[in-house]
């Protein structure tokens, strides 16, 4: 059985509103349907794909803090474009070159705090 593709991540969050939004106008990721399961969420679709699943703990937070995911990341071109989003939105960042491959990650967190880095070729590092 081998892997064919990633799937998506699931993250939960006491503030699923805010997520949505924030998703949608950081990320361009778009809620799209649901199946009807017995919690609340939503899923964020990039294309016609839900890469992003929220999942509503309300009234949780420390669940949320006690998460164990680490980062999850995505492939972008226009970097440029994608760091004025960030700073209109006044999403702190940094920018990391990975050794040795042409990548530079821009890292930042969600509003929960989940850590997610975008990943874009390094020639589009601005000088």
């Amino acid at each position: 059985m081998p892997l064919t593709a990633f799937d998506h991540v699931n993250v939960r969050t006491a503030n699923l509103d805010a997520m949505i939004r924030w998703y949608g106008e950081v990320l361009d990721l778009h809620p799209g349907p649901r199946p009807p399961f017995t919690v609340g969420g939503a899923w964020l679709y990039l294309g016609d794909r839900p890469y992003v699943h929220l999942v509503d703990i309300p009234g949780q937070r420390e669940a949320v803090r006690d998460n164990t995911l680490e980062h999850f990341a995505f492939r972008a071109t226009g970097m440029a474009g994608f760091l004025a989003r960030l700073d209109e939105w006044s999403v702190p960042y940094s920018l990391d070159e990975v050794p040795e491959f042409p990548i530079v990650q821009v890292n930042f967190r969600d509003p929960d705090g989940n850590h997610i880095h975008v990943d874009f070729d390094k020639a589009e590092l601005p000088t």
